[in-house]
């Protein structure tokens, strides 16, 4: 007896973009999608804790730091890797220097304005 059934099709893999400036969110949303990923969106970081309770599937968060609301991205950052280890973090800054930044293991740092190729290039090192 044979099977009909295909293999699932692979879905682009997941990437949490976390800014609160709407046009900076817009180009980094863009970034993720001509890269290949599914692009979520979020506008600080409570928005993003509320996505990542809710979605099994995000393999990539992408933050900025500087965020209104009382959670900045670092905060955003250690929450994600003690309740979602699995999630690969990347942040970023126009405010802050690479030198300053105490980041949680697997998660990689850029300077605004940062380069999009390097940032994707982590991106797509992170989802293997």
């Amino acid at each position: 007896m044979t099977s009909n059934r295909q293999a699932p099709t692979e879905r682009r893999k997941v990437v949490l973009v976390v800014e609160d400036e709407p046009i900076l969110r817009m180009t980094a949303v863009d970034m993720v999608e001509d890269a290949g990923f599914e692009a979520v969106e979020a506008a600080d970081a409570t928005e993003a804790i509320r996505i990542l309770e809710r979605r099994l599937d995000i393999r990539i968060v992408f933050t900025d730091i500087d965020m209104p609301r009382g959670i900045d991205g670092m905060k955003l950052a250690a929450l994600i890797r003690d309740r979602w280890p699995p999630i690969e973090i990347i942040l970023t800054s126009g405010h802050i220097d690479a030198p300053d930044v105490r980041m949680p293991a697997r998660s990689r740092f850029f300077s605004k304005p940062y380069n999009e190729g390097e940032v994707v290039a982590a991106m797509r090192a992170f989802a293997g």
